[in-house]
């Protein structure tokens, strides 16, 4: 199976350079360092320790920036090297300000580039985040004795399935990682019938918080949001965008100074949400736009990365979209962290134990049609919500959790200093 995997992605490979034309027309790449996936590195690699980072776009990497702050302290690494394979991604790295993290994005798994890409960065510790594994990668790895690791490791259902229908390579993959710290119990279930040896549960890194994190609104925006009854759908996908539309028209007859801020999770999207504003006869104002804001406004669209928790800080009723289309979901720890309240959709299966959790303490509510979302909104828009019993808890679950991983990688990287 290994050998149909490489001739299938040295046919990816050998198609790449139109993949990422189309790409590049729908500005999904980034037209100056797009030639990363094909082994042409833009940054020079440090002398020293090298430690790799490899999560696959801005979930995985946002969960993983507390950790990047505390490992940035430690005097014996030279250099942190974050890899994704988004653009998305790569536009929130370059918001950071972590002294030593370089990003980069993944080469395409090809047994040259992979090898390629090692022999460049030469990198002692290897941590893949999430369910990132990419067989020649991992396979080249181990040929070098260096050492995989896998944390907040993520195995649905669907996943281990589609795994499991080869139960060799699995095994023969999986084997190969030193230590997989799982995010949820049935994660870490998953992992081991997959053939992973050394598990440990120590919670979802999700749950944590930068120390550093900020949020910023310009004041003029802030005072305009915190005069209106507000709402905020985020992470929207195709289709919801239209659904929330809808819930705004409805709500409208009783608030009649209602503000519904669309956070879509593609931005290249633009201007087809946009239109199907335009249809409902909703007024909508682009984040991005020098234009004064209507005080009519309708929508108000956030077309650009990195803005999600400034606006949960003045939010707080919110929406999490990928759950109302057969998508999985979205995170909604964020979301939590900041004291919202939090509906979704019945489509939640990729964070199904977070969200038991958020159930269980009376943060996240179920919606299946627009009636019940309107009810909820109505309800949360005319009283105040719990933020601050909220936001203590959270903090203290995700305090443990970061404490106990970081433990964890701080050992791993002493033991591959040399």
């Amino acid at each position: 199976m290994l050998l149909l995997y490489r001739f299938l992605i040295n046919l990816i490979f050998l198609l790449s350079p139109l993949i990422i034309f189309i790409r590049l027309l729908k500005k999904k790449e980034d037209l100056k360092r797009f030639k990363e996936k094909l082994g042409f590195f833009s940054i020079r690699k440090k002398n020293g320790n090298l430690v790799w980072f490899h999560g696959a776009s801005v979930g995985e990497l946002q969960s993983i920036v507390p950790i990047l702050e505390k490992i940035s302290k430690d005097k014996h690494i030279n250099q942190i090297l974050v890899t994704s394979n988004t653009l998305s991604s790569s536009k929130v790295m370059e918001k950071l300000n972590i002294k030593k993290v370089i990003h980069q994005f993944f080469p395409i798994d090809t047994n040259y580039l992979s090898k390629k890409f090692i022999n460049y960065w030469d990198p002692k510790s290897v941590f893949f985040i999430d369910s990132e594994f990419w067989p020649n990668m991992i396979e080249n790895l181990d040929k070098k004795k260096i050492p995989i690791n896998l944390i907040n490791g993520r195995i649905t259902k669907k996943t281990y399935k589609k795994w499991n229908t080869f139960p060799k390579i699995s095994k023969k993959i999986f084997l190969k990682f030193n230590l997989c710290l799982a995010s949820s119990k049935e994660s870490a279930k998953y992992l081991r019938n997959l053939g992973a040896k050394k598990i440990k549960y120590l919670g979802n890194l999700k749950f944590t918080q930068s120390e550093n994190e900020k949020t910023f609104l310009n004041k003029k925006l802030k005072k305009f949001i915190l005069s209106k009854k507000v709402w905020c759908a985020s992470s929207t996908h195709q289709t919801e965008e239209k659904f929330c539309g809808e819930v705004h028209k409805k709500l409208k007859k009783k608030y009649k100074d209602l503000l519904t801020i669309i956070i879509p999770r593609h931005i290249d999207r633009l201007e087809g949400i946009k239109k199907q504003f335009k249809n409902l006869n909703l007024k909508i104002h682009t984040h991005e736009s020098k234009k004064k804001i209507d005080k009519d406004i309708d929508i108000y669209i956030v077309n650009s990365y990195g803005k999600t928790k400034s606006f949960y800080n003045v939010c707080k009723n919110v929406f999490l979209g990928g759950s109302i289309i057969n998508h999985g979901g979205q995170n909604p720890l964020e979301a939590a962290r900041y004291g919202c309240n939090i509906l979704h959709g019945p489509n939640i299966h990729n964070f199904k134990e977070i969200y038991r959790f958020l159930k269980k303490n009376k943060i996240s509510s179920k919606i299946v049609h627009q009636r019940q979302i309107v009810k909820y909104l109505d309800k949360f828009i005319s009283k105040k919500t719990n933020s601050v019993q909220i936001k203590n808890k959270l903090n203290s679950i995700g305090q443990k959790i970061l404490f106990s991983t970081y433990k964890e990688i701080q050992v791993i990287i002493k033991n591959n200093e040399i």
